[in-house]
């Protein structure tokens, strides 16, 4: 925003996050978001216009995602209350009645809390073995710990098991221990103060002999600016990336987990952009893995996740998802991603 309170536009913005060196880092200042709080926000206006985009003569479509991918996750929440106080008809089975498909999916994501989300992808991908690895560390990795523990209740609440049990049952050996510890949450908080003795430490006991007692407390409790150190320090130590120690030592879904999570320390929106190029590249475009990242990360960090996705494959978020998207979800996930990045 300017001081003026008007709106830059993308490239604008990216090019002066660059600058301030806030590109890498996750929300650095909370409005790394493409989709803000809409200002002339009328709830009324709002709950009719769906009314009417699903009782006229053919389903709205394009009305439907106007609504919905230009308000906040609050006011969708606010509009899925009028509507119901207005009809008496809940908004997300009438939506759901209405739509079919991958946009159906978008619109059920978008109009429920972002707990609920999180708790149903969770639960799906720990009952999905292929997926377990992959969305968890995601969903434990990457969210803040008050939604992740907003998360873990919901998940309690509407499956009446909780996370752990699943995750006990569900997985084994060190993925198991690595997803406990990062549903526990006990990361220490940054201080601002390096302890440069910590970090040697921590890298001595990389480099020694490979166990999970050594790579767990390490890659979960530490906090991020302390294992970035840490990371530099052992390829300066000892030649190579420490992922590439990882890869040498683990197989699997320990290894693929370690990765996940060192990749999400090291930048979080570089990850996300990966994921996301990797589910585009797909004969068929992973429709989950993109509906859930774009709607997940839209009111926090989706900017810097775009000039991740840029600088890394040449290529804009935007124009990737114009090409291999198709049907009636492109026009929302387009709409989620905002804008071109040239």
């Amino acid at each position: 925003m300017s001081a003026s309170g008007g709106k830059m536009g993308p490239s604008l913005t990216q090019e002066i996050l660059s600058h301030l060196g806030l590109a890498s880092k996750t929300a650095a200042w909370g409005t790394l978001g493409t989709l803000r709080t809409f200002l002339n926000f009328s709830v009324d206006k709002d709950a009719q216009r769906l009314l009417r985009a699903i009782t006229g003569q053919g389903v709205d479509r394009s009305a439907i995602v106007d609504v919905l991918t230009n308000r906040s996750r609050e006011q969708r929440q606010l509009i899925s209350r009028a509507f119901q106080e207005r009809t008496q008809q809940d908004l997300l089975k009438s939506l759901r009645a209405a739509l079919s498909g991958n946009l159906e999916r978008i619109v059920m994501a978008l109009l429920q809390p972002a707990a609920r989300f999180d708790a149903q992808e969770l639960r799906t991908a720990l009952k999905a073995s292929d997926s377990a690895v992959d969305v968890a560390i995601e969903i434990l990795a990457t969210r803040t710990p008050p939604r992740l523990q907003e998360c873990l209740a919901v998940y309690k609440h509407d499956f009446q098991v909780e996370a752990v049990d699943d995750i006990t049952s569900q997985t084994n050996g060190i993925l198991r221990d690595l997803l406990l510890a990062l549903v526990k949450g006990g990361r220490d908080s940054y201080s601002g103060i390096i302890d440069y003795n910590l970090a040697e430490q921590d890298v001595r006991r990389a480099e020694g002999p490979s166990t999970e007692e050594t790579w767990v407390p390490l890659l979960t409790q530490r906090n991020p600016e302390h294992l970035i150190r840490v990371f530099d320090q052992y390829q300066r130590s000892t030649g190579q990336e420490l992922e590439e120690a990882v890869q040498n030592r683990f197989h699997g879904d320990a290894q693929a987990a370690l990765l996940g999570l060192a990749s999400v320390i090291k930048n979080t929106p570089l990850y996300f952009a990966d994921k996301l190029h990797q589910a585009l590249q797909e004969t068929e475009p992973n429709y989950q893995v993109l509906i859930r990242i774009l709607i997940s990360r839209c009111e926090t960090d989706l900017l810097s996740i775009r000039a991740e996705f840029k600088k890394k494959f040449g290529k804009s978020l935007y124009s990737s998802l114009q090409d291999a998207v198709k049907g009636d979800c492109q026009s929302a996930l387009l709409a989620l991603c905002r804008a071109e990045d040239m």
